[in-house]
């Protein structure tokens, strides 16, 4: 037979700083001015972004930019592939 879950009245500091934190983020979010999208100059984003990557001079767009954008993102998903894959394992696989 299973129990229904109970709150816990402990400690409110966690919830307390949690509040605080989205407050600050909210007002930061609502106060940053952002600019004016625009297009981007004539020529490749996919080739300056490969250019980039093996810095070689002959990007169109700077592609410095996008490059960590891109790195961190791979980053990430390579962590989040990683966790998956140990969460996905059982105690017994040896493999």
């Amino acid at each position: 037979m299973t129990t229904r879950p109970r709150l816990h009245r402990g400690d409110k500091t966690a919830g307390l700083l949690a509040v605080g934190l989205f407050a600050f983020l909210a007002a930061v979010f609502v106060t940053s001015g952002f600019g004016t999208a625009g297009p981007f100059p004539d020529g490749s984003v996919t080739a300056s972004i490969g250019y980039a990557m093996f810095n070689l001079p002959a990007g169109d767009i700077g592609g410095e930019g996008f490059l960590v954008s891109f790195v961190l993102i791979a980053v990430v998903l390579d962590a989040a592939l990683d966790g998956a894959i140990m969460l996905g394992k059982t105690e017994g696989d040896e493999d």
